[in-house]
């Protein structure tokens, strides 16, 4: 299905130089974009593939637009964001061909009689609604999901296939839940007497804000008195684990792989690169950015970026460097020796003269 650039443009915003009339079918990146595709240039560094690409039209910042003018012959929609230009096209384009799950509730589906389930909403096959359970507007639970008792839905949230969301339970409105994740786990909260294990019940909730996408095979504990609490937009990539008791702020955003120990506080805006760790009871403010890999191990309590990981090395040299990290505490020793030595002599010498 075509659409004109003109109509794009009168959808999403951004000044147009070029044909209005110009038909685009989809977006495609610099170096695969035909004749029939639009695309966007997001780095200045790739102004030279930019120029070269087959793109019907391109999507550019005003800093790029004179460069780029200048040996492109299609057209341009000049905007200042062209990434998030680039999402709201490519959402839309989609749109143009998704297939819209029909309201009702499949026929193999088990759904309690006391639960909620608004009319508009997709039930899918063998998926299982406890009692009690409230499913909002135009919500899309995919085939094998699992609702516990009392647990809410919020109107226009996706659940993929094969999500568990456990009992009492909370996910505010146009939510995504991929599949595989588990929300709602008892949280890791053990007493330890002579050795042994006594289990303490994980008595709260996990309560999920609007806007909010979660990865597959992604956990979020359920608080162990309080409720776990992920505010409105925050971003969870696949395999993270948020553990209980935990509070994610505004519109944070983690990579693959993060681990999230109970009781954390973290702020709004942050952002935490795939295999990033954070201790239990720790607090980072808002506007942090924590690099691939890194351990957070003390509480972070000023914006900015903040990298913890030791550099690649060949192996060879990694063991020569772990020898001299291990005798660090000797060396050290060593030139507080050596200082008090030539401060001694310096102390003498003084004295001399």
């Amino acid at each position: 299905m075509g659409t004109r650039l003109g109509q794009l443009v009168e959808r999403l915003g951004g000044q147009l130089m070029g044909d209005a009339n110009l038909e685009v079918d989809g977006i495609a990146p610099l170096a695969d974009a035909s004749a029939s595709h639009i695309s966007f240039l997001s780095n200045s560094k790739l102004r030279a593939q930019a120029l070269q690409s087959q793109a019907a039209a391109l999507i550019v910042s005003a800093a790029d637009q004179a460069f780029i003018s200048a040996g492109f012959s299609g057209a341009l929609i000049v905007t200042n964001n062209p990434y998030v230009y680039f999402a709201r096209a490519a959402q839309y384009f989609e749109s143009l061909t998704a297939l819209v799950p029909q309201p009702g509730v499949h026929a193999s589906a088990v759904v309690a009689e006391d639960a909620q389930v608004a009319a508009s909403a997709h039930i899918g096959a063998r998926v299982v609604i406890e009692s009690g359970a409230v499913i909002g507007e135009n919500v899309v639970i995919d085939a094998g999901c699992y609702i516990g008792r009392e647990a809410v839905i919020g109107a226009e949230t996706h659940l993929f296939a094969n999500v568990t969301f456990h009992a009492k339970c909370v996910i505010g409105q146009r939510g995504i839940i991929h599949s595989g994740a588990v929300i709602g786990t008892d949280g890791f909260g053990f007493a330890n007497e002579g050795g042994v294990y006594i289990k303490i019940p994980q008595t709260g909730r996990v309560v999920i804000g609007d806007d909010v996408d979660i990865g597959a095979n992604t956990t979020i504990d359920r608080g162990a008195l309080a409720d776990t609490i992920i505010e409105d937009g925050v971003k969870l990539d696949n395999q993270i684990q948020i553990g209980h008791n935990c509070h994610i702020g505004a519109h944070t955003a983690m990579a693959g792989c993060v681990g999230v120990a109970g009781s954390a506080r973290i702020g709004k805006y942050c952002t935490f690169g795939g295999a990033a760790m954070v201790l239990g009871h720790l607090t980072i403010v808002d506007k942090v950015h924590v690099g691939s890999g890194s351990m957070v191990s003390r509480s972070i309590l000023e914006p900015g970026q903040y990298t913890g990981f030791y550099p690649l090395a060949k192996n060879s040299e990694w063991e020569k460097s772990a020898v001299i990290v291990r005798n660090l505490s000797t060396m050290r020793d060593k030139i507080r020796a050596l200082e008090k030595t030539i401060k001694t002599l310096t102390n003498q010498d003084e004295k001399t003269l």
